[in-house]
């Protein structure tokens, strides 16, 4: 198991974005990029991600937390531009961390 913790940016129009809207965002946009995601078991499985706080409807941010659980490792580069690829204007991730559990 392989924890990736990220650092991203919501601006512009994306600060009207609900939080469980930016999480069902993350998911697709997760997929999407093809990354080895860690799912949950059960009977609706989805990837173990979560993010730190819940911001308000439109309040803009420069500094978010969010973490993924992968199956295997990937090089942070790699993760930031291939999910990046696949989040609309105004998400930027901006910094990737990796940590061995």
């Amino acid at each position: 198991m392989y924890r990736v913790n990220f650092i991203f940016s919501k601006k512009g129009l994306m600060r009207y974005i609900s939080h469980l809207d930016l999480m069902r965002l993350f998911m697709r946009a997760l997929r999407r990029a093809a990354l080895p995601l860690k799912m949950s078991e059960g009977f609706s499985p989805h990837p173990k991600l979560s993010l730190k706080r819940a911001l308000k409807l439109g309040v803009e941010s420069e500094h978010e937390e969010a973490s993924i659980v992968l199956r295997f490792p990937v090089e942070p580069a790699d993760f930031r531009n291939r999910l990046q690829k696949q989040l609309p204007e105004g998400i930027e991730v901006k910094d990737v961390q990796g940590n061995f559990n």
